[in-house]
């Protein structure tokens, strides 16, 4: 199965609502690889790598996101495996 790499930036209440956290519980269930931090423009950057269909699963859990949060938008873009392994919460930039 050939493995994807994408980077969500999403967007809405997604911070202070334990977006991240909740994030980094469904890519880690998932088994997929990457990470995901808080923007201080007021929004949650993810990148995840792994199998395509997986990883289009934790996109639409994204939408979702947890009961406190109300996601407005998600942009997707393509990006760089650059050999990711596991999935971290990192600190906000």
């Amino acid at each position: 199965m050939s493995r994807i790499v994408v980077r969500l930036e999403i967007r809405g209440r997604v911070q202070g609502v334990g977006y991240r956290w909740w994030a980094r519980g469904e890519a880690r269930r998932l088994q997929l690889d990457g990470w995901v931090r808080n923007r201080r423009e007021g929004w949650v950057e993810l990148v995840a790598a792994g199998p395509a269909a997986v990883v289009a699963g934790l996109i639409e859990a994204c939408r979702r996101g947890p009961p406190s949060a109300e996601v407005a938008s998600i942009e997707r873009f393509d990006a760089h495996d650059d050999g990711l392994a596991g999935f971290e919460e990192r600190p906000t930039v």
